[in-house]
């Protein structure tokens, strides 16, 4: 019962990530904000589906909200317009801040397996924010510091599982043990 609760969960929150409606937007930009809102939500469902407790749940909360809130600060003290000309609130960039701290608390929580990918998946929501006119290189450089100092500062590693990189006699892989 407690798995299908976890399931219908995770398939919430990712029909939320797709129905978001999308006004006048370019694919480009419309690709990178349903990725922002899809790498923290595949963060939360794989937390809710592999721990038995909540403490990776409770860990995700505490980095994407402090980052949010100094992003947030920031925003409110820095006039900085957009390059569109859309806005006076370009420093930092929030997608950018949201996507990197969910990517470390995934690197942080299931090791680098996991983590390349989704800073991968964070990297290019960046992209999408500066090639969309929406932020300056700095403006999303900054965001992803504070998403990755907020993620780093309140993720401990999940303890039941190891990945360990193996390099032997011509021999390289990677040995997975856990408790599923």
């Amino acid at each position: 019962m407690r798995l299908l609760k976890h399931k219908w969960i995770a398939g919430l929150l990712l029909l939320m990530c797709v129905a978001r409606p999308c006004v006048a937007k370019s694919d480009l930009e419309t690709s990178g904000d349903i990725l922002h809102i899809a790498l923290p939500a595949a963060a939360l469902a794989s937390t809710l589906v592999i721990e038995d407790d909540y403490q990776g749940v409770w860990q995700l909360a505490k980095a994407g909200v402090s980052s949010r809130l100094v992003v947030e600060a920031l925003k409110a003290g820095v006039d900085k317009q957009r390059p569109d000309g859309s806005g006076d609130d370009s420093f930092p960039s929030g997608h950018t801040a949201d996507s990197f701290a969910a990517a470390t608390y995934i690197n942080q929580r299931y090791g680098w397996e996991y983590g390349v990918p989704s800073y991968l998946v964070a990297s290019y929501v960046a992209y999408t924010r500066v090639a969309s006119d929406k932020h300056h290189v700095e403006d999303v450089l900054a965001g992803a510091a504070i998403g990755i100092l907020a993620g780093w500062y309140f993720t401990d590693p999940y303890e039941d599982i190891s990945i360990i990189p193996i390099a032997y006699d011509g021999t390289y892989g990677v040995f997975i043990s856990g408790r599923f």
